[in-house]
């Protein structure tokens, strides 16, 4: 369950929901998602799925993780210098570490930050930093950034890290509590450009550190 033509057909199906940035497939499709979960979970890795990570904490399904990469590729060069809030377990970061060269990651609980640097060393990805610490607040000593992610619901438009996003970068985020949807922002000369997405189903974005 945890072999490559497991992962082709995660990757077939990505396809047939509609995702088409190649380099966001070949990506996703090299990583081993299964060293990111619980190994007795490891066989549902490659499930569409959201998994549990403990702490009240989620794996995103991999549609997710896809789709929000590929909005923000979209018609871009890259994704430049990249925060992600929410780490989790460490697979986005992954993700993004392998398709920009500068990513940042916050997470607010510290075990999960552990387990999380632990994953990216076995995967030799030294581009990632990892930091423990409140995601709502961004991480102002690296801002600016051209790409922001989020991995957790706000309940409203995040001010700092509208603050931290560099002119013509671009951020992906779940907005709302009970019902959420995937918002795009973009900050052009004339200002931001928010564009309402998908309804999602994110863990919320909590304050503080644990």
């Amino acid at each position: 369950m945890t072999s490559a033509r497991t992962r082709v057909r995660m990757i077939e199906r990505l396809r047939e929901q509609g995702i088409r940035d190649e380099a966001v497939l070949a990506v996703m499709g090299d990583i081993p998602r299964h060293l990111f979960v619980e190994e007795a979970l490891a066989s549902r890795a490659y499930e569409d799925t959201a998994l549990p990570l403990g702490f009240s904490q989620t794996i995103s399904q991999p549609f997710i993780v896809a789709r929000m990469i590929e909005l923000l590729r979209s018609g871009r060069s890259g994704l430049g210098k990249t925060l992600e809030v929410g780490a989790g377990c460490g697979y986005q970061a992954a993700v993004l570490g392998r398709l920009t060269s500068e990513v940042y990651a916050v997470e607010r609980i510290a075990p999960l930050l552990e387990k999380a640097k632990a994953n990216l060393r076995t995967l030799k990805l030294f581009n990632v930093r990892l930091k423990h610490a409140d995601g709502q607040l961004g991480l102002p000593e690296a801002a600016p950034f051209d790409t922001i992610i989020l991995a957790a619901s706000a309940p409203a438009m995040p001010q700092a890290l509208l603050q931290q996003l560099a002119p013509g970068g671009r951020m992906v985020l779940p907005i709302g509590s009970i019902e959420q949807t995937l918002h795009l922002v973009e900050r052009t000369p004339q200002g931001f450009i928010e564009t309402k997405l998908d309804a999602v189903r994110f863990v919320p974005l909590l304050p503080g550190t644990e």
